[in-house]
Protein backbone atom coordinates (compact mmCIF):
# COMPACT_ATOMS: atom_id res chain seq x y z
CA UNK A 1 0.00 0.00 0.00
CA UNK A 2 0.98 3.39 -0.91
CA UNK A 3 2.16 6.29 1.69
CA UNK A 4 -0.72 8.03 2.13
CA UNK A 5 1.62 11.15 2.32
CA UNK A 6 3.00 10.79 -0.99
CA UNK A 7 -0.90 10.88 -1.88
CA UNK A 8 -0.69 14.31 0.38
CA UNK A 9 2.46 15.56 -1.69
CA UNK A 10 0.90 15.06 -4.76
CA UNK A 11 -2.99 16.57 -4.45
CA UNK A 12 -1.00 19.63 -3.43
CA UNK A 13 1.46 19.89 -6.69
CA UNK A 14 -1.39 19.52 -8.31
CA UNK A 15 -3.27 21.78 -6.78
CA UNK A 16 -0.13 24.09 -6.58
CA UNK A 17 0.75 23.55 -10.06
CA UNK A 18 4.28 24.20 -8.98
CA UNK A 19 6.80 21.87 -7.15
CA UNK A 20 8.30 25.40 -5.45
CA UNK A 21 4.79 26.49 -4.07
CA UNK A 22 3.79 22.83 -2.76
CA UNK A 23 7.20 23.05 -0.65
CA UNK A 24 5.99 26.17 0.85
CA UNK A 25 2.56 24.48 1.40
CA UNK A 26 4.18 21.19 2.81
CA UNK A 27 6.50 23.00 4.61
CA UNK A 28 9.55 20.71 3.40
CA UNK A 29 12.56 20.85 0.60
CA UNK A 30 11.61 20.83 -3.24
CA UNK A 31 13.97 17.96 -3.80
CA UNK A 32 11.70 15.97 -1.23
CA UNK A 33 8.59 17.09 -3.07
CA UNK A 34 9.95 15.75 -6.09
CA UNK A 35 11.29 13.10 -4.75
CA UNK A 36 8.16 11.69 -3.42
CA UNK A 37 6.22 12.15 -6.76
CA UNK A 38 9.02 9.76 -8.03
CA UNK A 39 8.43 6.98 -5.61
CA UNK A 40 4.85 7.12 -6.18
CA UNK A 41 4.83 6.90 -10.02
CA UNK A 42 7.39 4.16 -9.47
CA UNK A 43 5.14 2.31 -7.25
CA UNK A 44 1.92 3.50 -9.55
CA UNK A 45 3.61 2.14 -12.25
CA UNK A 46 2.69 5.63 -14.72
CA UNK A 47 3.45 9.14 -15.22
CA UNK A 48 1.47 11.54 -13.16
CA UNK A 49 2.68 14.87 -14.48
CA UNK A 50 4.07 16.64 -17.23
CA UNK A 51 6.64 18.87 -16.52
CA UNK A 52 6.08 22.91 -18.96
CA UNK A 53 7.95 25.77 -18.29
CA UNK A 54 4.50 26.96 -17.04
CA UNK A 55 5.01 24.34 -13.88
CA UNK A 56 3.46 20.83 -13.18
CA UNK A 57 0.71 19.79 -14.89
CA UNK A 58 -1.60 16.80 -14.47
CA UNK A 59 -1.05 13.91 -17.24
CA UNK A 60 -4.06 12.94 -19.15
CA UNK A 61 -3.28 9.07 -18.89
CA UNK A 62 -2.62 9.12 -15.03
CA UNK A 63 -2.94 12.45 -13.06
CA UNK A 64 -6.10 13.68 -14.26
CA UNK A 65 -7.46 9.97 -13.70
CA UNK A 66 -6.70 9.73 -10.33
CA UNK A 67 -6.71 13.17 -8.45
CA UNK A 68 -11.05 13.51 -7.79
CA UNK A 69 -10.43 10.43 -5.88
CA UNK A 70 -7.17 11.21 -4.09
CA UNK A 71 -8.88 14.63 -3.12
CA UNK A 72 -12.05 12.66 -2.08
CA UNK A 73 -9.95 10.53 0.14
CA UNK A 74 -7.65 13.24 1.81
CA UNK A 75 -10.76 15.15 2.73
CA UNK A 76 -12.51 12.00 4.72
CA UNK A 77 -8.97 11.53 6.40
CA UNK A 78 -9.36 15.52 6.97
CA UNK A 79 -12.69 14.85 8.89
CA UNK A 80 -11.46 11.82 10.51
CA UNK A 81 -8.79 13.41 11.94
CA UNK A 82 -10.79 16.79 12.68
CA UNK A 83 -13.92 14.52 14.52
CA UNK A 84 -10.80 13.03 16.61
CA UNK A 85 -9.84 15.88 17.58
CA UNK A 86 -12.87 17.43 18.46
CA UNK A 87 -13.92 14.34 20.73
CA UNK A 88 -10.42 14.61 22.61
CA UNK A 89 -11.75 18.60 23.48
CA UNK A 90 -16.04 17.49 23.25
CA UNK A 91 -18.19 15.75 25.69
CA UNK A 92 -19.56 13.14 23.52
CA UNK A 93 -20.07 9.38 23.35
CA UNK A 94 -20.85 6.74 26.62
CA UNK A 95 -19.61 7.26 29.86
CA UNK A 96 -19.95 3.81 31.56
CA UNK A 97 -20.11 4.19 35.62
CA UNK A 98 -19.85 0.54 37.69
CA UNK A 99 -21.42 0.83 41.53
CA UNK A 100 -23.78 -0.35 43.88
CA UNK A 101 -27.33 1.12 43.99
CA UNK A 102 -26.69 2.17 47.38
CA UNK A 103 -23.43 4.57 46.03
CA UNK A 104 -25.92 5.89 43.25
CA UNK A 105 -28.64 6.64 45.26
CA UNK A 106 -26.70 7.75 48.08
CA UNK A 107 -23.44 9.30 46.71
CA UNK A 108 -23.52 9.72 42.65
CA UNK A 109 -27.24 10.66 42.06
CA UNK A 110 -26.03 14.81 42.51
CA UNK A 111 -23.28 13.92 40.34
CA UNK A 112 -25.49 12.78 37.85
CA UNK A 113 -27.74 15.10 37.92
CA UNK A 114 -25.09 18.13 37.46
CA UNK A 115 -23.19 16.26 34.90
CA UNK A 116 -26.43 15.15 32.67
CA UNK A 117 -27.37 19.12 33.17
CA UNK A 118 -23.45 20.26 31.58
CA UNK A 119 -23.03 17.54 29.21
CA UNK A 120 -26.31 16.50 27.99
CA UNK A 121 -24.90 14.91 24.83
CA UNK A 122 -23.42 11.99 26.82
CA UNK A 123 -25.12 8.95 27.33
CA UNK A 124 -24.56 7.60 30.80
CA UNK A 125 -24.82 3.86 31.60
CA UNK A 126 -24.96 2.74 35.29
CA UNK A 127 -23.99 -0.64 35.70
CA UNK A 128 -25.03 -2.32 39.42
CA UNK A 129 -22.62 -4.34 41.34
CA UNK A 130 -20.76 -5.09 44.69
CA UNK A 131 -16.79 -3.82 44.47
CA UNK A 132 -15.50 -7.17 42.99
CA UNK A 133 -17.83 -7.17 40.23
CA UNK A 134 -17.04 -3.36 39.58
CA UNK A 135 -13.38 -4.20 39.38
CA UNK A 136 -14.10 -6.86 37.14
CA UNK A 137 -15.64 -5.02 35.30
CA UNK A 138 -13.07 -2.24 34.96
CA UNK A 139 -10.11 -5.01 33.83
CA UNK A 140 -12.56 -6.40 31.60
CA UNK A 141 -13.12 -2.87 29.42
CA UNK A 142 -16.90 -3.25 30.56
CA UNK A 143 -16.74 -0.26 32.86
CA UNK A 144 -14.92 3.80 32.52
CA UNK A 145 -15.48 4.57 36.37
CA UNK A 146 -16.14 2.69 39.33
CA UNK A 147 -16.72 3.40 42.84
CA UNK A 148 -15.19 0.28 45.47
CA UNK A 149 -15.48 -0.03 49.02
CA UNK A 150 -11.15 0.66 50.45
CA UNK A 151 -9.07 -1.17 51.37
CA UNK A 152 -8.90 -2.75 47.07
CA UNK A 153 -5.29 -4.33 46.73
CA UNK A 154 -5.31 -4.95 43.05
CA UNK A 155 -2.94 -4.29 40.72
CA UNK A 156 -4.72 -4.54 37.53
CA UNK A 157 -6.73 -0.83 38.22
CA UNK A 158 -5.77 1.93 39.11
CA UNK A 159 -7.34 3.63 42.15
CA UNK A 160 -7.59 7.40 41.82
CA UNK A 161 -8.50 8.71 44.97
CA UNK A 162 -11.04 8.64 48.16
CA UNK A 163 -14.22 9.92 47.12
CA UNK A 164 -16.17 9.96 50.16
CA UNK A 165 -15.83 8.91 54.02
CA UNK A 166 -17.99 5.53 55.37
CA UNK A 167 -18.88 5.49 59.01
CA UNK A 168 -20.45 2.31 60.03
CA UNK A 169 -22.72 2.29 62.58
CA UNK A 170 -25.97 0.50 64.30
CA UNK A 171 -29.42 1.76 64.21
CA UNK A 172 -32.78 0.50 65.41
CA UNK A 173 -36.31 1.19 66.03
CA UNK A 174 -37.80 3.00 69.29
CA UNK A 175 -38.26 -1.37 69.50
CA UNK A 176 -34.96 -1.24 71.19
CA UNK A 177 -34.76 2.18 72.78
CA UNK A 178 -33.10 0.38 75.96
CA UNK A 179 -29.86 0.74 73.91
CA UNK A 180 -29.70 4.48 72.97
CA UNK A 181 -28.97 5.72 75.99
CA UNK A 182 -25.25 6.61 76.69
CA UNK A 183 -22.65 4.03 74.83
CA UNK A 184 -23.34 0.68 74.32
CA UNK A 185 -20.36 -2.44 74.57
CA UNK A 186 -20.31 -3.67 71.28
CA UNK A 187 -20.41 -7.38 72.59
CA UNK A 188 -23.97 -6.78 74.01
CA UNK A 189 -24.80 -6.47 70.31
CA UNK A 190 -24.11 -10.33 70.20
CA UNK A 191 -27.76 -10.80 71.91
CA UNK A 192 -29.75 -9.08 69.18
CA UNK A 193 -31.43 -9.45 66.39
CA UNK A 194 -28.81 -8.20 63.30
CA UNK A 195 -29.29 -7.14 60.16
CA UNK A 196 -26.43 -6.83 58.04
CA UNK A 197 -25.37 -7.56 54.43
CA UNK A 198 -24.19 -10.34 52.28
CA UNK A 199 -20.42 -12.26 53.81
CA UNK A 200 -19.38 -11.45 50.03
CA UNK A 201 -19.71 -7.93 50.93
CA UNK A 202 -16.71 -5.85 51.60
CA UNK A 203 -18.29 -3.59 53.81
CA UNK A 204 -19.06 -6.95 56.05
CA UNK A 205 -16.39 -8.27 55.76
CA UNK A 206 -14.46 -5.60 56.96
CA UNK A 207 -16.88 -5.74 60.28
CA UNK A 208 -16.28 -9.24 60.84
CA UNK A 209 -12.77 -8.82 60.34
CA UNK A 210 -12.85 -5.53 63.40
CA UNK A 211 -15.32 -7.16 65.83
CA UNK A 212 -13.32 -10.53 65.64
CA UNK A 213 -10.43 -8.48 66.76
CA UNK A 214 -12.23 -7.27 69.60
CA UNK A 215 -12.93 -10.82 70.31
CA UNK A 216 -16.79 -9.94 69.39
CA UNK A 217 -18.54 -12.76 66.82
CA UNK A 218 -21.49 -10.78 65.22
CA UNK A 219 -23.50 -13.08 63.55
CA UNK A 220 -26.69 -11.50 61.60
CA UNK A 221 -30.12 -13.61 62.03
CA UNK A 222 -30.69 -11.59 58.22
CA UNK A 223 -28.25 -11.18 55.66
CA UNK A 224 -29.26 -8.74 52.72
CA UNK A 225 -28.17 -7.32 49.31
CA UNK A 226 -29.80 -4.28 49.95
CA UNK A 227 -29.13 -1.96 52.39
CA UNK A 228 -32.32 -0.13 51.15
CA UNK A 229 -34.20 -2.58 52.16
CA UNK A 230 -31.99 -3.66 55.59
CA UNK A 231 -33.08 0.35 56.38
CA UNK A 232 -36.59 -0.42 55.78
CA UNK A 233 -36.50 -3.74 58.04
CA UNK A 234 -34.88 -1.70 60.55
CA UNK A 235 -37.47 0.82 60.66
CA UNK A 236 -40.18 -2.00 60.98
CA UNK A 237 -38.35 -3.06 64.02
CA UNK A 238 -37.05 -6.76 62.31
CA UNK A 239 -33.43 -6.19 64.18
CA UNK A 240 -30.20 -3.62 64.56
CA UNK A 241 -28.67 -2.68 61.12
CA UNK A 242 -25.36 -2.12 60.69
CA UNK A 243 -24.88 0.61 58.23
CA UNK A 244 -22.51 3.45 57.53
CA UNK A 245 -24.37 6.55 58.69
CA UNK A 246 -23.92 8.94 55.80
CA UNK A 247 -27.08 6.13 54.24
CA UNK A 248 -30.04 6.80 56.59
CA UNK A 249 -28.71 10.40 57.47
CA UNK A 250 -32.36 11.04 56.49
CA UNK A 251 -33.94 8.13 58.59
CA UNK A 252 -31.73 9.37 61.43
CA UNK A 253 -32.70 13.15 61.19
CA UNK A 254 -36.68 12.01 61.19
CA UNK A 255 -36.03 10.15 63.90
CA UNK A 256 -37.08 7.28 62.04
CA UNK A 257 -34.34 5.29 63.17
CA UNK A 258 -31.86 6.35 66.09
CA UNK A 259 -28.08 5.36 66.81
CA UNK A 260 -26.60 2.96 69.02
CA UNK A 261 -23.30 4.13 69.81
CA UNK A 262 -20.92 1.51 70.62
CA UNK A 263 -17.55 1.02 72.58
CA UNK A 264 -15.37 0.63 70.54
CA UNK A 265 -17.03 1.81 67.54
CA UNK A 266 -16.66 0.42 64.24
CA UNK A 267 -13.72 1.82 62.27
CA UNK A 268 -14.19 4.35 59.59
CA UNK A 269 -13.74 3.41 55.95
CA UNK A 270 -13.83 4.81 52.52
CA UNK A 271 -15.20 4.66 49.40
CA UNK A 272 -12.88 4.70 46.35
CA UNK A 273 -12.84 6.12 42.77
CA UNK A 274 -11.39 3.02 40.47
CA UNK A 275 -10.12 3.71 36.67
CA UNK A 276 -9.24 1.18 34.23
CA UNK A 277 -5.33 -0.16 34.25
CA UNK A 278 -4.68 1.49 31.11
CA UNK A 279 -5.73 4.86 31.75
CA UNK A 280 -7.10 5.64 28.52
CA UNK A 281 -9.67 7.82 29.15
CA UNK A 282 -11.82 10.19 26.67
CA UNK A 283 -12.76 13.51 27.40
CA UNK A 284 -15.93 13.33 28.45
CA UNK A 285 -14.90 10.61 30.98
CA UNK A 286 -11.94 13.35 32.29
CA UNK A 287 -14.94 15.79 32.76
CA UNK A 288 -16.55 13.65 35.09
CA UNK A 289 -13.84 12.60 37.05
CA UNK A 290 -13.03 16.24 37.38
CA UNK A 291 -16.36 17.19 38.45
CA UNK A 292 -15.89 14.92 41.38
CA UNK A 293 -12.71 16.48 42.34
CA UNK A 294 -13.96 19.88 41.76
CA UNK A 295 -16.42 19.15 44.48
CA UNK A 296 -14.28 17.54 46.85
CA UNK A 297 -11.83 20.23 46.99
CA UNK A 298 -14.65 22.55 47.78
CA UNK A 299 -15.16 20.44 50.60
Amino acid sequence: MVNLELYRVFYTVAKCGSLTKAAEELYISQPAVSQAIKQLETQLGGKLFNRTHKGMELSDTGGKQIFSMVEKALKLFDEAESKYSELKDTATGIVRICASDTVATHFLLPYIKEYHERYPDVNLILQNGTSSETIELLKNNKGDVGFVNLPIDDSDINLSNTVMQLHDTFVASEKFSELFDGVVDLKRLQDYPLLMLELSTATRQAIVSFAHSQGVHLHPEIELASLELMTELAKNGIGIACIPREFVKHELEEGSLKEIKTSPSLPTRALGLALPKDGNMIFAVKEFIKMLNEDKGGK
